[in-house]
């Protein structure tokens, strides 16, 4: 069928939801580096991750081989109530950038917690119930991965403890009370209720708080709670297998219509709605079967992938997780208070930090009133409020788009539409009223960051 006959949103049928996640990290050479003990510095064992993670999920975070994971008839169940997504040509956007680059966005906001967040949450929480433990502890950046966990610990009737990034928690009171209609305990990071939490508290009076924070305080509750796990929405290898339900869906969409992206981007904060878009494509470059530009959007006020080192460091604040060698700025930087609270975490996910040092794959940094200048031209658009989050992806593509303007070129553009920005009216109001800024962390800034990554023999940067 012809490109220019393809419909403006393209939806699979139930019956061509994914029945396997794709595991990406089978097919590269270059394997990401394990995590680490920061006592011994060896290489995390199961059993040593047993005190924090699911036992099945810990299987699936250090299995580097098994290509296709099946996906439990329970999950296949709940995914069919908001599954598949649409993948939509953005046709009007198109026609308001006079660009003949085709436009394509893979929507996930179509569930109650308003992004891609869901698809992790319900496996993560279904290991849990599995292995009968009473409940969950998280962080949340946003909100959206806190609503997601709140939804399928109530699908699955587990007990859910959120800490929720304080300058987020303040910003979105109703996200907070999405999370509360669930069933989910919710609070302000960092606190007074955890013994991390008091020392960032002390050493960092008035911060906002950031999900390095927020992680460290998950992770105390739950290993000194029994019967509870740390589950995460990012950065994980774990939540990129969920999370590749994304792309695979987008490949089927396209493959229908015969079209072939030349451009793929995506936001990028820890990893999770990037690697699960860029998956099957990524797998096809790896394999040598196709070629495509992937390009990583993250923002200006923290840049891990642009202007972060490549290293061993700590997942959180409290320096008590295992060491993850991924682009980070240290594990004690502390991003500014900007509005796209999902992308404030200091590190990015070790699969595609690795793909991003190895030259698969690109990365940009983009300013906060440039990215909310294109959600709003998307919205008067394509007729959807998007997340702050999101609307880095969406800047990338509009000057993506904007470029073959000036060259005359017909590239395909395909973008990840994480989710919708309901919730993020503070943040729409600050830009519309010109109370919106563009920090941009300075080399000092940034070297305090570095000076607290880990220091031993291999982990130079």
């Amino acid at each position: 069928m012809a490109e220019q006959n393809v419909p403006y949103k393209i939806y699979l049928n139930e019956k061509d939801i994914p029945k396997q996640w794709y595991n990406l990290r089978a097919d590269m050479k270059n394997k990401p580096a394990p995590l680490l003990n920061p006592g011994t510095l060896q290489p995390l064992k199961a059993e040593e991750l047993a005190p924090i993670f699911c036992e099945e999920l810990i299987q699936q975070e250090l299995d580097n081989d098994t290509a296709f994971v099946d996906i439990p008839a329970e999950i296949q169940e709940y995914y069919k109530t908001y599954r598949p997504s649409p993948t939509i040509r953005a046709y009007h956007l198109e026609k308001a950038l006079g660009t003949p680059a085709k436009i394509y966005y893979k929507f996930e906001g179509n569930n109650t917690s308003g992004s891609h967040k869901l698809n992790s949450a319900l496996a993560q929480a279904y290991y849990a119930k599995k292995q009968g433990l009473k409940g969950v502890t998280t962080e949340t950046g946003a909100g959206q991965w806190g609503t997601a966990l709140s939804m399928a610990c109530a699908y699955f009737g587990l007990d859910c403890k959120v800490f929720m990034v304080k300058v987020s928690y303040e910003q979105k009171p109703f996200r907070r009370e999405v999370m509360r209609v669930y069933g989910a305990d919710v609070t302000p990071s960092p606190s007074m209720s955890t013994a991390i939490g008091r020392k960032i508290l002390a050493d960092h009076p008035g911060t906002t708080g950031s999900l390095g924070c927020a992680i460290s305080e998950a992770v105390e509750v739950a290993t000194s709670n029994e019967g509870y796990r740390y589950v995460l929405g990012s950065v994980l290898n774990q939540v990129l297998l969920h999370q590749s339900v994304i792309g695979l869906e987008a490949k089927a969409a396209l493959d229908q219509y015969g079209i072939t992206p030349d451009i793929i981007i995506g936001c990028a904060g820890g990893g999770s709605n990037l690697g699960g878009l860029i998956a099957p494509f990524m797998g096809e470059k790896l394999r040598g079967e196709k070629d495509y530009r992937i390009i990583a959007v993250e923002p200006a006020s923290c840049p891990s992938f642009t202007r972060g080192k490549f290293a061993y460091d700590f997942c959180d604040t409290g320096m008590i997780c295992p060491l993850a060698k991924m682009y980070t700025l240290g594990s004690s930087f502390i991003p500014s208070a900007n509005h796209a609270g999902g992308l404030r975490f200091h590190g990015m996910s070790t699969i595609l930090s690795q793909l991003y040092h190895d030259g698969y794959m690109e990365a940009v940094a983009v300013e906060q009133t440039a990215v909310f200048q294109a959600a709003e031209q998307f919205a008067r658009t394509e007729g959807i409020l998007p997340a702050p989050e999101s609307s880095h992806a969406i800047r990338a593509a509009i000057d993506e788009a904007l470029k073959c303007k000036e060259t005359g070129e017909e590239k395909t553009i395909l973008f990840g539409l994480t989710g919708t920005g309901y919730f993020d009216m503070v943040a729409y109001e600050n830009f519309h009223d010109g109370k919106m800024s563009d920090y941009i962390p300075t080399d000092a800034d940034l070297q305090k960051g570095f000076d607290g990554i880990p220091k031993f023999p291999g982990n130079e940067f």
